[in-house]
């Protein structure tokens, strides 16, 4: 698959002299915090507490953020309703942001799984693997259902690939097609939420995204070493009433619009 962006030459800035230990600092204390609290979650959840292994995973993303230096501030609330959760991407931080704010699943490309730190942590919060082509699409409405009935909510960005951050592109409609199963739409309510990134003072207004050709270390390094953090807007609207919709392409362009709508530019 082609990712946004791709083929666009990004130099990104290697941290220098202090920089480096301070990346090497939150490293260490994000890497305490993900496997410290990883014993009482995997104990959670084999004795069936849902909602306390679910909390946790909350409250290591909110102390991970906090080691990274970017605070958070939140407009709206999650949905009480049942159903799943949409949101635009930006970077890998996503995972931290989104899940710091609500408790959810996410969604997301087989390849994560292998990258280092993400992958694990992604894993441990129980993230759901798709293949993203099209001739997997059946497997992937399978995969979602099945989740479903196990009252998970789930998130998925259904742009199918990461941007810059400073723009929504179009959302694909293929797996809002599992809301619409006999039984299920009835009940189902989709929210549509949108990741606001402010770059530090003097960066560049991209600074936090992650698209194209970049490579996963030199980004996370860069944002990790630098002093000065920006910050991170998430915006909940309106949530959707499946049954309110005709099919899912319908269900999909109303989403990409609120979520459009959210952006901070």
């Amino acid at each position: 698959m082609i990712s946004w962006g791709e083929g666009e030459d990004v130099k990104l800035p290697l941290p220098k002299g202090f920089g480096w230990v301070r990346f090497s600092a939150r490293v260490t204390l994000v890497a305490i915090t993900i496997f410290g609290l990883m014993l009482p979650m995997f104990a959670a959840r084999a004795l069936r507490m849902k909602a306390f292994s679910e909390a946790i995973v909350r409250i290591a993303c909110v102390i991970c953020l906090r080691f990274f230096g970017i605070p958070l501030q939140i407009e709206g609330k999650p949905m009480e309703h049942p159903g799943a959760v949409v949101a635009n991407h930006a970077s890998w931080l996503d995972i931290f942001t989104l899940n710091a704010v609500q408790r959810v699943y996410f969604v997301s490309k087989d390849e994560l799984q292998n990258w280092p730190l993400i992958g694990i942590i992604a894993r441990s919060a129980g993230t759901v693997f798709i293949e993203r082509r099209t001739r997997a699409a059946r497997r992937q409405k399978d995969i979602f259902l099945e989740r479903i009935k196990q009252d998970n909510k789930l998130l998925f960005f259904p742009e199918g690939t990461s941007t810059d951050g400073r723009r929504v592109i179009r959302f694909r409609s293929t797996l809002f097609a599992a809301f619409f199963e006999p039984g299920l739409r009835e009940t189902m309510w989709i929210q549509p939420v949108t990741v606001n990134y402010h770059a530090p003072e003097g960066a560049d207004e991209r600074f936090y995204g992650f698209w194209g050709d970049m490579e996963f270390w030199p980004h996370f390094a860069m944002v990790l070493a630098n002093a000065k953090q920006g910050r991170v807007v998430i915006r909940f609207s309106d949530p959707i009433r499946v049954a309110d919709v005709a099919d899912r392409k319908a269900l999909s362009e109303r989403c990409e619009v609120a979520v459009r709508d959210g952006l901070q530019l």
